[in-house]
């Protein structure tokens, strides 16, 4: 394979020198766009804040099916981690952009609100749950608290908006078929109908399915789009349709001690069960696992290099089924004004498996299934006013949302210590103990009011946006976690901001923006996930998370050379910080730490330069420095975590990423490499894992107008390495099991015709 990645870099590096002497009539067959507006990544001209935005060109070079938050990382202060090549893995991918973590940001699709899209959403989903990645227009960034009229109550460090593709006026197929490393097969196809007048839409079926690269088992995924775009009149009336049912087997989560003990191969023992059964008898005779003894012969000595009980499970998974809906009306309001409102509707039913050694089945079987469940019932409206008066251009809007949520855990049994009986990949049924179950209902109220004043070569952006969240738990079945209502409410988070031109092709920009962070409706995250007394305690003076973020920057653009440099501070107040107590399979309570405030100061620069014969080079280069300002004390005062200026966990201080790109006749080619230095998981800085840098690659051919071949390579250079960290929580202090490995190296070959 070492030998592929050399062949592999010379093709990208000697082809397009053999392409670039071909008739230059190739390029308008193929609809190759050379032109100064095909740019892919569009750098928020006009904006009083940082805003990137990543056009679905870029994203269809990357490996076919990778969600599109694997385009956004190579924007400035966008870290981006997941342990598969193509960041669906939910258990593992994470987005943090400047130091704010995923649910401390907000994310939507085609407005759309999508909650903070972690693992068990409580309140939307993944976006990779939502739209086919060949069915997406753009990707929009904004670094800092996020645009005033975004439907979601977590941006306090930035949004995430992504925009499907509209249909095509007329009739139109698009397939693509793919196949790769780890007998990844991937197919999807489109069909679009419609006409320059009248309905215009597409419906489109993807599947996808991976083996994993270490250990055994698969993930893979059914996806079904679909949309409408109706005009009547001046009026337009659009709809969204989508279904998904995704599952995967996961990855063992590992610590810097398995690593150096069992390997960066290690993982869970599926499908050897009798191994698994082993590991369990060990650790209940050697009193690990608190479950009565099992098998006395089996001993208390695990063999090998294996410690603990906790170093590999059976199995585990996460299953999911979501159907979101929607549908939009947009109609001008005489010759100055516009309205448009949507609803939705989002259904999931969820479910995250895992083998557990501490709870044996009824029947004797020292394992059995725990279960999160999950049920999201979902139905909102959203709609904005816009009107121009003069040189005002003013938008009102507003959001309301109602959510149902249930959880439970539960316990399946096993059917035998020779057969487990069950699948990890389908949904268990009749459970032998309920832990716990809670019904959540959460109502959401935002509003937002914008004006954006122009005045000369000088544009100000001033605005506001207000909400209102009320959180309800209520218990089905009672356990440990707490009940009652919580609420946030800030109806007055400003933003104000400008840019003025310096020239025709250069601006300066600056902005702040103040925003809060309403709370999780959950018993697995936020005030919901501690103890009833600790949730009493802290239910009346509990304060929403909130940040002030300050901004200055330039930006400059024309036909050769595309690019911005910026600086920020942002002021965190009232982080509250998520402390696991004991394992993760065992879902302890969390302890929940108000560490105060956190500041993060940063520098960021991007750009694309245009350096002719089809070749372009995009780099993006990052600075954060991002602390908390207190220690953490109990409510007696007694020091809990002395953590007062030490870096924000999962905080990269340096991000560079550098990408040359070819695209000129039949032939396209990308290179790109993408530097990140440590980063913490313990909130004392006592644990780390090493920066790294990691190489991707695409080639392909246009073999006709509507058909190409592509290869990509993944990981090029087969770095061992850590992606994600965090995936088990954060601890104050000391190595724990909450690392993932980052995929090896992967190559995968797809075929593309359109007609």
């Amino acid at each position: 394979m070492r030998r592929f990645s050399l062949f592999l870099l010379t093709t990208a590096a000697f082809l397009p020198q053999a392409a670039f002497a071909a008739d230059t009539a190739d390029a308008a067959d193929t609809g190759a766009d050379t032109s100064a507006d095909s740019e892919i990544v569009v750098f928020g001209q006009g904006q009083t804040k940082q805003v990137q935005e990543v056009k679905g060109d870029e994203i269809q070079q990357l490996a076919p099916g990778t969600s599109p938050i694997r385009a956004i990382e190579k924007l400035p202060s966008v870290n981006i981690q997941s342990a598969d090549a193509f960041g669906n893995y939910e258990w593992s991918a994470r987005v943090t952009i400047r130091s704010f973590n995923q649910n401390q940001l907000g994310f939507t699709f085609d407005g759309i609100p999508l909650g903070d899209m972690s693992y068990g959403n409580h309140n939307g989903l993944h976006i990779s749950r939502v739209v086919s990645p060949e069915n997406i227009a753009s990707v929009r960034v904004a670094q800092g608290g996020g645009a005033v009229g975004t439907q979601s109550t977590s941006s306090l460090g930035g949004t995430v908006e992504t925009f499907s593709l509209d249909p095509l006026d007329r009739l139109a197929v698009q397939a693509n078929a793919t196949y790769g490393s780890d007998n990844t097969t991937r197919a999807f196809v489109r069909l679009n109908m419609g006409n320059a007048d009248g309905a215009r839409g597409f419906v489109s079926y993807a599947y996808g399915t991976t083996d994993k690269y270490r250990g055994h088992g698969k993930q893979d995924q059914h996806m079904v789009n679909a949309k409408l775009v109706v005009p009547i009149g001046l009026t337009t009336i659009d709809g969204w349709y989508s279904f998904s049912d995704r599952a995967e087997q996961d990855y063992q989560d590992m610590s810097l001690d398995m690593l150096n003990r069992l390997g960066y191969s290690w993982d869970n023992t599926f499908p050897d069960y009798a191994r698994a059964i082993l590991y369990a008898d060990i650790g209940n005779n050697r009193g690990d696992t608190g479950a009565p003894v099992s098998n006395a012969a089996a001993g208390t000595v695990y063999p090998g290099n294996v410690t603990s009980v906790d170093d590999a499970y059976y199995d585990a998974s996460g299953l999911r089924q979501d159907t979101v809906a929607a549908l939009g009306v947009t109609a001008p309001i005489g010759e100055n004004a516009k309205l448009s409102v949507k609803w939705y509707h989002h259904h999931n039913k969820g479910m995250g498996l895992w083998a557990t050694p501490y709870v044996p089945s009824p029947n004797g079987v020292p394992i059995s299934v725990r279960t999160t469940e999950y049920d999201i019932n979902r139905n909102g409206f959203f709609g904005n006013f816009d009107i121009d008066l003069g040189n005002h251009h003013l938008n009102v809007g507003a959001w309301w949302e109602h959510n149902d949520f249930n959880q439970a855990r539960r316990f399946y049994g096993l059917a035998s210590r020779t057969d487990p009986g069950l699948s990890f990949r389908t949904f268990p049924s009749n459970p032998f103990y309920t832990q716990w179950e809670f019904n959540f209902a959460t109502e959401t109220l935002q509003y937002h009011v914008s004006d954006e004043v122009q005045i000369g070569d000088l544009k100000l952006d001033l605005g506001w946006k207000g909400f209102r969240v009320e959180n309800n738990a209520k218990a089905v079945v009672q356990a440990s976690f707490p009940e009652g209502k919580i609420k946030a409410e800030d109806w007055f988070q400003p933003h104000v901001g400008m840019t003025y031109k310096l020239g025709a092709h250069g601006e300066v920009f600056a902005g702040f923006t103040q925003a809060s962070r309403a709370f999780a409706s959950a018993t697995t995250t936020g005030p919901f996930s501690t103890t009833q007394a600790g949730f009493n305690a802290i239910k009346d003076s509990l304060k929403p998370e909130s940040s002030d973020t300050y901004e200055l920057g330039a930006r400059y653009n024309d036909s050769t050379f595309n690019g911005v440099i910026g600086v920020y501070l942002v002021n965190f107040h009232n982080r509250l910080l998520s402390v696991s107590s004991g394992a993760s399979i065992v879902g302890s309570p969390s302890v929940l730490q108000n560490v105060g405030s956190v500041r993060s100061v940063g520098f960021e620069a991007a750009g694309d330069v245009k350096l002719g014969a089809g070749f372009s080079l995009f780099a993006s280069y990052s600075y954060t420095d991002a602390t908390y300002r207190n220690d953490v004390y109990s409510v007696s005062g007694m020091l809990l975590a002395a953590i007062k200026g030490k870096t924000v966990v999962d905080s990269p201080k340096h991000m560079l990423r550098g990408e040359l790109s070819y695209d000129q006749g039949p032939v396209f080619a990308r290179i790109g490499a993408n530097y990140m230095s440590k980063r913490y998981f313990t909130y004392t800085n006592d644990q780390s894992v090493p920066g790294r840098v990691l190489v991707d690659a695409t080639l392909g051919y246009r073999l006709t107008d509507g058909i190409e071949i592509q290869v990509n390579a993944n990981n090029l250079f087969d770095k061992q390495y850590v992606a994600t960290v965090g995936s088990g929580g954060f601890g104050n202090s000391g190595d724990r099991q909450t690392l993932l490995v980052g995929a090896p190296q992967q190559f995968f070959v797809t075929l593309k015709a359109g007609f």
